[in-house]
């Protein structure tokens, strides 16, 4: 797996396509690994004539993890927040979509269409409104603003995120038992997770890195992110909102936000998903981003219950 120095941190990465294609930057969400955009998937952008990225966050895969610090106790950040105060974190969403924009430089990439899933997609709308010279187009896929009057997730999903999973060299099975669990969970009824597909990469992304104190920390910078709609309003490149209707862990009316605060944003809402990219819609969403990437002047060629 190559890794290069970006950011002051070694970034894990993989690409697929031609190496002269315009470049297609896919961001992982909270606590997964790169192999969550699965290759198929990479392959059908990568078929449309782009070079297709995808890349570890820190603290997941096999990039850099900081170690170094404590995951954050969530309970107090909360808090201070609520009080109105800014509580310090190991490292903030800006940090991560600086990795982005380092590992962009490593690779002598001057500007890229940016994709980012959950997590990802916040990640990829600060890379497009802080770091605006970096991006031609924006995908941003159930992910939200940060908008604090927005609904929230069903109590039951958070209960399910934020319990311990068991360790996988200790007890494999339940580990297993305790993703997929989650994932059928999270996904829409009319795209069920398929569980032989996800026990496979969970046990691989395992494998490549098991670090729930990694994920402490990704989830603190997501936690103290703040509401971004100010400086969504100022992005100025085509900007594409893909969210699922059935969505229980980011409702769909953080998606509607989404795209209500980008400048000429097209919201795709698809009826029947939840969070979860599965195999079914995986031709649907890759043509709606290369729809948006080509419209940024690119040459390349149900009911929820």
């Amino acid at each position: 797996m190559p890794r290069v120095k970006a950011n002051g941190l070694d970034i894990a990465f993989d690409s697929f396509g031609p190496l002269d294609g315009e470049a297609i930057l896919l961001i992982a969400g909270l606590g997964v690994q790169m192999i969550r955009w699965p290759d198929a998937f990479c392959a059908a952008l990568a078929g449309y004539g782009f070079r297709v990225i995808r890349f570890d966050n820190r603290d997941a895969g096999g990039s850099t993890h900081l170690d170094q610090y404590a995951p954050p106790d969530l309970g107090p950040l909360v808090a201070a927040l609520m009080a109105g105060r800014r509580p310090e974190v190991p490292y903030t969403l800006h940090d991560m979509a600086a990795d982005a924009v380092g590992l962009l430089d490593a690779l002598a990439i001057p500007r890229a269409h940016v994709v980012g899933l959950s997590m990802g997609g916040m990640i990829a709308q600060i890379m497009a409104s802080e770091h605006p010279g970096r991006v031609l187009s924006l995908t941003s896929i159930m992910s939200g603003t940060g908008n604090p009057a927005l609904p929230q997730a069903e109590p039951d999903v958070l209960a399910m995120m934020m319990r311990p999973a068991p360790d996988p060299v200790v007890d494999e099975a339940g580990f297993v038992a305790h993703s997929l669990a989650f994932a059928r969970r999270i996904a829409g009824p009319a795209h069920p997770v398929d569980d032989d597909a996800h026990r496979r990469l969970v046990l691989e992304e395992a494998r490549r890195a098991h670090d729930p104190r990694g994920v402490g920390r990704q989830l603190a910078a997501m936690v103290v992110a703040g509401d971004r709609r100010a400086r969504l309003a100022t992005i100025a490149v085509p900007a594409l909102v893909i969210h699922g209707a059935c969505d229980p862990l980011i409702p769909p009316a953080c998606g509607a936000d989404t795209a209500a605060s980008i400048p000429g944003a097209e919201f795709l809402l698809i009826e029947g998903m939840g969070h979860h990219l599965p195999a079914s819609l995986h031709r649907r969403v890759a043509d709606a981003i290369i729809r948006v990437a080509q419209s940024a002047g690119g040459d390349q060629a149900g009911a929820c219950h």
